[in-house]
């Protein structure tokens, strides 16, 4: 394998981890998202300015990268190839979504001038709505039995389970950051199960 000289031992170190991931090593791509999953979400949260759509956006930056390793050299550091892709994905976001967000705490004016706040609806779901849901838990259990370990058992134990990082780490006996990052890159893989799924259907 060619090391490029001209790079640090870090970016070499990542030239080699993307030569492991492309022969489908999965601690490679764990390795990747241990070391910059942090950075891409923070990279994405200020431009975006949301967390849940920043959580689901460096996924998918993730996931974008990943299957454009073979278009990666090392000719420029994996860092700045990675932080390309996912600044590039966010401008995409932002350009496509135009939907106007108005805040629950929003005051409106009646007719006859007196400020109401908008009114939320209760919670509480009907029998339709439970079964609707109860539906969607299982098919997702589906998905997740697809996965290949540790991503299911993580999963199940996270998302089923609801257990916390803390407990998850210490049934594991794994590291917080490798708890995360394997977590992070089991949200990527059943974000591409399913896709791959819907394109069958």
């Amino acid at each position: 394998m060619e090391i490029n000289k001209n790079l640090s031992k870090k970016a070499n170190e990542d030239f080699v981890l993307v030569e492991a991931a492309k022969s489908g090593d999965q601690g490679a791509y764990t390795a990747k998202m241990v070391r910059y999953r942090e950075p891409i979400y923070y990279l994405v949260l200020k431009m975006i300015r949301n967390e849940s759509d920043a959580e689901d956006i460096s996924i998918e930056a993730f996931e974008k990268a990943f299957k454009k390793l073979d278009q990666y050299t090392p000719e420029y550091a994996f860092s700045t190839w990675l932080f390309r892709i996912a600044t590039n994905h966010c401008i995409d976001f932002i350009r496509k979504k135009k939907l106007k967000i108005t805040s629950i705490d929003e005051f409106v004016e009646n007719g006859e001038n007196t400020n109401l706040k908008i009114q939320i609806e209760g919670n509480t779901k009907d029998p339709e709505e439970k079964f609707i849901e109860q539906q969607k838990i299982e098919l997702m259990r589906k998905y997740v039995n697809q996965l290949e370990e540790p991503y299911k058992t993580l999963v199940t134990l996270r998302y089923f389970k609801e257990y916390s990082y803390e407990e998850i780490v210490k049934k594991q006996e794994l590291p917080l950051g490798t708890v995360k990052a394997q977590l992070f890159r089991a949200r990527a893989l059943l974000s591409d199960l399913m896709r791959r799924s819907k394109k069958s259907i």
